[in-house]
């Protein structure tokens, strides 16, 4: 069914912005739910946005909000993640992962539950 591809990270000053995309056009199945995801060196693996395909609704982890956003554009099959004034904080390896099967509710925030991914790319931000 292939599989999804990040691209747009790499290496900013703190304040700086990147876009990361996530090309989902090789992936043929099905999929409800997308997210963004982080994992910085040490520490477990956690969601920073995710939007429901169908219904467009979103969440942030606390730490971003207002700083990035999450988007999808259906024509190119493609999410993204603006992330605008960058923190020390927010390096890690972003990747983004898909829910397979349909999904009632808002989408769930613990990564366990997705399970499409991509092969990440990394996000480094120097203060």
């Amino acid at each position: 069914q292939g599989q999804l591809v990040e691209s747009g990270g790499g290496s900013v000053q703190a304040g700086g912005s990147l876009r990361l995309s996530c090309d989902a056009s090789g992936y043929t199945g099905s999929r409800s739910c997308m997210g963004w995801f982080r994992q910085a060196a040490g520490m477990e693996r956690e969601m920073v946005a995710i939007i429901h395909i169908a219904r467009r609704g979103t969440s942030y982890d606390d730490s971003v909000k207002g700083r990035f956003t999450i988007s999808r554009d259906s024509a190119k099959d493609t999410g993204y993640l603006q992330m605008n004034s960058l923190r020390p904080e927010d390096e890690g390896m972003y990747s983004c992962a898909a829910i397979r099967n349909s999904w009632v509710g808002g989408c769930p925030l613990l990564p366990a539950y997705y399970d499409v991914w991509g092969q990440g790319t990394r996000v480094t931000v120097s203060s």
